[in-house]
């Protein structure tokens, strides 16, 4: 995905050059060959590796977390809240690992002639703009990632109850491991699409702050319109859901393999349903 992710920040940071997806696999081929292409997949790789380790295990352990303060009735009954949550609390916790790898590779990407390789920028950043030159970019790198990871998990957890409830045509139980994982990346793929939408705009204030000097964050959201803030979602779109789905097929075949708990989908309660059977009956 390096080279979709190439071009969407090149569109982002500048769009009077690069017209879209196609024209910028094409000027960037013209201008600097197939290899300019890979451009940022060192800090793409490890950033990323450290962000999806990180926000992957911290869900996992703030769901638990959330799910015991409020009970296993109200866990159920407000489980996209629970989902919301744990996402967001685990991201702000992952982007602290993601931030130095993110202004290093929009560096790579997006400014010729400063650095092509991760050991070339990160010197580089440091000298020209101290240790903030890292993580200038957290706060608005919050603004993207957080609704981005919010939307993930909370619109995968409950494709896969409604794949499983109208579209798969029989119980989760009864599908083979192949088959459960198929849905999984389905699911994964439709978080996607939702993630790029809702963390775009946020993705074009980061491209633009880390490729100017001496800008914050809020100066460069009033310099740009909305069609500005927009350029390149095709491109996202293409790239967050295919990445997604497949970062949730690795994740759920990780625990197929290891054999580690996948727990089905959530079904209510006993106790849940005693009280509102108790409920209609009194009607």
């Amino acid at each position: 995905m390096t080279p979709v992710d190439l071009v969407k920040c090149r569109i982002q940071a500048n769009s009077d050059k690069y017209k879209g997806i196609f024209n910028g696999f094409k000027i960037s081929l013209e201008e600097e060959g197939s290899r300019a292409l890979a451009r940022g997949w060192a800090p793409t790789a490890i950033g990323y590796s450290i962000q999806g380790f990180g926000k992957f295990g911290f869900y996992e352990v703030f769901k638990v977390f959330y799910g015991k303060i409020i009970g296993e009735e109200k866990s159920y009954t407000y489980r996209t809240f629970l989902y919301l949550m744990a996402s967001a609390s685990a991201e702000v916790i992952a982007d602290i690992g993601l931030a130095p790898m993110e202004a290093a590779k929009v560096k790579i990407q997006t400014s010729p002639g400063f650095a092509s390789t991760l050991r070339e920028a990160w010197p580089k950043i440091l000298h020209e703009e101290g240790l903030m030159g890292f993580y200038k970019g957290l706060v608005p790198l919050w603004m993207r990632q957080i609704p981005y990871t919010m939307m993930k998990f909370a619109s995968f957890e409950r494709t896969v109850e409604v794949l499983y409830k109208y579209v798969v045509p029989k119980p989760r139980a009864e599908c083979s491991k192949g088959e459960q994982l198929l849905v999984t990346f389905a699911a994964g793929y439709v978080a996607g699409i939702f993630c790029a939408i809702v963390s775009h705009p946020a993705d074009t204030v980061i491209t633009k702050l880390n490729q100017t000097k001496g800008s914050t964050a809020i100066e460069v959201a009033k310099a740009m319109d909305m069609a500005t803030l927009w350029k390149g979602i095709t491109a996202r779109i293409f790239m967050i859901g295919t990445l997604t789905g497949l970062q949730w097929f690795i994740y759920d075949g990780f625990k197929v393999a290891a054999r580690l708990p996948r727990p089905p989908p959530p079904t209510m309660p006993e106790s849940l349903k005693k009280k509102l059977e108790e409920k209609s009956g009194k009607r």
